[in-house]
C-alpha cells in the first residue's frame, strides 16, 4: 500500500505537544488513553512499522549570490523551505556534509562564507512556531549577514543554489512490534527511510508532534517513562539518518534483553 503525503508544518512548542492527545491515525496513536494498564485492560495494539522514499521536484528557481538568496527564500512556498531543512536528509550522500540543512551547506561549499555557514548550520527549525516564523529569521540571519560585508558573497558559474521541494512517499512494510522490547530490538536495523517517517516526520505531524516511539510507548505507562525523555533529548537534525538510528537505539538500551 502507497499512501502520499504532503509537507508537514514545523513542530511548535514544547507547551503544544504536552497539551495535544495522541492523534488517531498514526504509528503511535493505538488506543484511547482511558484507564491505566492494569488488570483486565487489554495491551495496546502493536506498532506497525511503515517506510518512506522521496520524489524531489525543482520549483525552477536558483540563487547565485546571497542577496539572491534572500529574496528566493523569501517567495518560495514552505514545502520548499522544509525540504531544504528535512527531507533532504533522504537524499543519497557520498560523504558527511559538515551541515545538516542545505543552506548551511551552500553557505559553506558554494559562497565559501564560514560565517555565514554557521549561523545557518546552528538554526533549529523546531524552535519556530511555524515554517514562517522560520522564513523570517533566515531572511533576517541573511540581512544581518549583507549589512556586515561590502560585497554579496557569491558562488562560482555551474554552483547556484536550486530550489527544490519535495513529496514523501510512505511504504506499508508489514512489520509490526507488539511489546516495547521487540520494538527495540527492531530499532538497530531499521531502513533509514522508516526512521526518518517515524521519528523526524513524527515530530511534525500534527497533533501531537512527537516521534511516533514516544507516542506508543506512553500507552505502556510510567515504566517507559525514561526511555521517552531519553528519546526527547536527541536532535534529529545534528546527525545524519545513519547516526540518528544510532543514538535511538541507545535510548532504548536496558529494556531488550
Amino acid at each position: 500500500m502507497i499512501e502520499k503525503t504532503e509537507p508537514r508544518p514545523i513542530p511548535g512548542t514544547e507547551a503544544d505537544r504536552r497539551a495535544l492527545a495522541v492523534p488517531r491515525g498514526s504509528a503511535g496513536a493505538l488506543l484511547p488513553r482511558g484507564e491505566a494498564r492494569g488488570g483486565t485492560a487489554p495491551p495496546p495494539e502493536p506498532f506497525r512499522f511503515k517506510d518512506c522514499a522521496m520524489v524531489t521536484l525543482s520549483l525552477g528557481k536558483s540563487a547565485q549570490n546571497l542577496r539572491e538568496l534572500r529574496d528566493r527564500i523569501a517567495e518560495v512556498p514552505v514545502s520548499s523551505l522544509a525540504h531544504h531543512f528535512y527531507e533532504s536528509l533522504l537524499a543519497p550522500t557520498f560523504d558527511d556534509p559538515e551541515y545538516r540543512n542545505d543552506f548551511a551547506l551552500w553557505a559553506s561549499r558554494g559562497l565559501h562564507d564560514a560565517t555565514l555557514a554557521e549561523r545557518l548550520g546552528a538554526v533549529d527549525p523546531t524552535e519556530f512556531e511555524d515554517v514562517e516564523a522560520l522564513r523570517r529569521h533566515l531572511l533576517e540571519g541573511i540581512e544581518d549577514r549583507l549589512a556586515e560585508t561590502p560585497f554579496a558573497p557569491s558562488a562560482a558559474a555551474g554552483h547556484e543554489f536550486r530550489f527544490l521541494k519535495s513529496q514523501t512517499v510512505v511504504l506499508e512494510t508489514g512489520l509490526v512490534a507488539t511489546t516495547p522490547v521487540e520494538l527495540a530490538e527492531r530499532i538497530p536495523r531499521l531502513p533509514t527511510g522508516s526512521l526518518f517517517y517515524h521519528f523526524i516526520e513524527g515530530l511534525r505531524r500534527p497533533p501531537l508532534r512527537v516521534d511516533d516511539f514516544s507516542a506508543w510507548l506512553e500507552r505502556w505507562g510510567p515504566d517507559y517513562d525514561g526511555v521517552r525523555a531519553r528519546l526527547a533529548a536527541v536532535d534529529p537534525i545534528l546527525w545524519s539518518l545513519t547516526e540518528l538510528r544510532e543514538r535511538v537505539a541507545r535510548c532504548f538500551e536496558g529494556i531488550a534483553t
